[in-house]
């Protein structure tokens, strides 16, 4: 039975995951602040080494799989909260759990998302998080605005992805890295931005080709897929599962 650890498990993407992975026969390891295995707070550096040490006594040594999904929007009102969780929190899963997968010869996915394409970034966060300087990432979202930490925590996270896949600790110790990036999908997260008075009306007027939002069982059926040995020769891919939005406003990025 293989055994895969899925951070933010209790709702949206994760738990569709869950339900998935579950249903296929996998072990879940849920990480999340409540309704998971491990309850630790990820946003906080002590919550991450909790949350590592749980993966470990609970997985004897190896992990066939690790997906980062917790995360918060743009609208939450704590601006330096979402570089620490959306990137910090998935970074510290991603670094304390590489061992066990190359002990497993595990796949991992870390969840990014279109915004980090499609939305305006500030590159001090993104250089800040890939510098692991969580001090200076925090203070300069505080400055800013809750979309440009979100969308530049979510491209750092994909740079991560990017540079670190292909090097010696990855795909040399047989551990494939591979990112996900949704648009908008049906989750509580989008809902709470959907009652946001400022995000709302953006949200909705987003241009999505496919029509309608995304539904979390769409993108859990895509993570699924880079777990899996179907996506043997994926390696530091970027999966864009979001209705073609991010094709509609980047067609000539390829």
């Amino acid at each position: 039975m293989p055994v895969i650890a899925i951070s933010g498990s209790a709702s949206g993407i994760g738990n569709a995951l869950r339900t998935h992975l579950e249903g296929a026969g996998a072990q879940v390891l849920g990480i999340d602040l409540r309704d998971a295995e491990i309850t630790a707070d990820l946003a906080t550096s002590a919550g991450r080494a909790e949350a590592v040490a749980a993966v470990r006594a609970r997985s004897a040594g190896t992990l066939d799989g690790l997906v980062t999904c917790a995360g918060v929007g743009p609208q939450v009102s704590d601006w330096p909260l979402i570089v620490s969780l959306d990137y910090f929190g998935s970074h510290a899963l991603l670094a304390g759990l590489r061992d066990l997968l190359a002990a497993g010869r595990g796949s991992a996915v870390a969840v990014s998302s279109n915004s980090s394409t499609i939305s305006p970034v500030d590159a001090a966060i993104v250089e800040a998080c890939l510098a692991g300087d969580e001090t200076r990432a925090r203070e300069r979202a505080a400055a800013l605005s809750g979309q440009h930490a979100y969308a530049s925590a979510k491209l750092a996270i994909a740079r991560f992805v990017r540079r670190e896949a292909p090097q010696a600790t990855w795909a040399g110790s047989g551990v494939r890295l591979n990112a996900v990036a949704p648009g908008a999908v049906a989750t509580p997260l989008l809902a709470a931005g959907l009652e946001d008075p400022l995000y709302g009306p953006a949200i909705r007027g987003f241009p999505i080709p496919l029509g309608g939002f995304g539904h979390p069982e769409q993108i859990a059926a895509a993570i699924a897929f880079l777990l899996g040995p179907e996506s043997g020769f994926c390696c530091g891919s970027v999966l864009f599962a979001d209705g073609g939005s991010d094709a509609l406003l980047r067609p000539d990025q390829y």
